[in-house]
């Protein structure tokens, strides 16, 4: 018996997909259960993808592995998901297919969907399943964790920092990884010894502070994600919060772009671009050389979701002495670090970082200092000096370390 063909997505006639007609009757109602639920589960905008493969060919996961977007995008049209696999896992939500697709696929949201139905079932592969212990720190003690709340605010003790209360300038929200892990720790001293220099009138919410949930929610626990971005609003209203300065580009991207889903507004701004107003503005004085030869990493979420590539340049060039190297990928087609998406909670196998990369660009262009703005790219590229063994050939800092050493 010849083959039927079955077009479940007419975007695409030429690339149909082939059902025995005896299979017909077996298929077809569980295959349509399976779209609709990925449909409404966000991911209905797989129905626009041609199959160009244009996503392919811009992936960084390509650069150390074999990996398709198209393929899964495909597999998603008809129905054919397999949740129980990593694959679905994998995307970082670095931007760099969205760029480039034709027909506004919406790769990211629709990984995104995927992850919602898999999350709903308790379906967690292997390397993906401390995503389950980060939930539950999250929704026990506000992040990732499972560290204590009572200790969240600990890294600001001895550092002269006051509890926000109405009136002040700005609330500083440092995020999780700059609250809990010793080396990002020094991010979050380094940013308040430069907002005392500055003079800046500001706070922190401590222990009543909690994840911004962005990454939780590109895991496609939404749920989790929406109880945290109440708590916080909650908590931002009743202090009398307008102005919000973050050290994550994560936070920053949920402030401004998410949290308006639920119907408020704060300006929100990144200590990138809080550097350069302040220095602009004459509130911080730049006293001292910095001899190094520097390179800016653009964090996906800072640069390609926000468009803030200008701000951090501008402020090291401003540093005397400092001399400004750029990378072949950068800004538009910065390389990912790979932790975006909730993969700086999923296992990574050492040969396929991303970030092992981006340390042999900077490097091959001569760099010692390798800058960058957010806790998720110093996580990976710290990681990656060690495991490439180049602790004693290039540095990896916050663009606060540098400023905090030439003020």
């Amino acid at each position: 018996m010849s083959p039927t063909n079955i077009l479940l997505g007419q975007e695409c006639p030429q690339l149909p997909i082939y059902v025995k007609e005896e299979d017909l009757v077996e298929t077809e109602a569980p295959i349509r259960e399976v779209i609709d639920e990925i449909k409404e589960s966000g991911g209905d905008a797989v129905k626009f993808c041609y199959q160009c493969g244009k996503c392919d060919t811009v992936c960084p996961w390509n650069r150390v592995r074999t990996f398709s977007m198209r393929k899964l995008i495909r597999e998603a049209t008809f129905g054919l998901t397999e949740i129980e696999h990593e694959e679905i896992w994998r995307c970082t939500t670095c931007g760099k297919c969205a760029q480039r697709c034709p027909r506004d696929v919406q790769q990211i949201q629709d990984m995104i969907a995927l992850r919602r139905m898999a999350t709903g079932y308790g379906v967690f592969p292997a390397a993906i399943k401390p995503v389950r212990t980060a939930s539950a720190g999250l929704a026990g003690d506000g992040n990732p964790f499972g560290a204590e709340r009572s200790k969240r605010a600990d890294w600001a003790k001895g550092l002269a920092v006051k509890t926000f209360t109405e009136g002040m300038e700005i609330l500083y929200f440092p995020g999780c990884y700059l609250s809990y892990d010793a080396r990002l720790k020094k991010v979050a001293a380094a940013t308040v010894n430069i907002l005392n220099q500055a003079g800046v009138d500001f706070g922190i919410l401590g222990t009543k502070e909690n994840c911004c949930g962005e990454s939780i929610r590109k895991t496609g626990n939404e749920e989790l994600f929406k109880t945290l971005a109440r708590e916080n609003i909650k908590n931002f209203i009743d202090h009398g919060v307008k102005k919000i300065l973050v050290s994550s580009p994560h936070c920053y991207h949920t402030f401004k772009n998410e949290y308006p889903e639920f119907k408020v507004h704060f300006e929100v701004v990144h200590i990138s671009q809080y550097l350069f107003e302040l220095i602009n503005e004459g509130r911080l004085q730049i006293s001292k050389e910095y001899r190094q030869k520097v390179t800016y990493h653009d964090p996906c979420y800072l640069g390609r979701h926000n468009g803030i590539y200008d701000e951090p340049r501008e402020t090291l060039k401003k540093i005397p002495g400092l001399e400004l190297l750029e990378l072949a990928e950068a800004r538009e087609e910065s390389l990912c670090c790979g932790m975006g998406g909730g993969r700086v909670w999923m296992e990574t196998a050492k040969s396929e970082r991303f970030s092992n990369l981006k340390l042999e660009q900077t490097i091959a262009v001569g760099a010692e200092v390798l800058v960058t703005a957010c806790p998720y790219c110093i996580t990976a590229l710290e990681e990656s000096r060690l495991v490439l063994n180049y602790e004693n050939v290039i540095q990896v800092k916050d663009i606060t370390e540098i400023l905090q050493e030439v003020i």
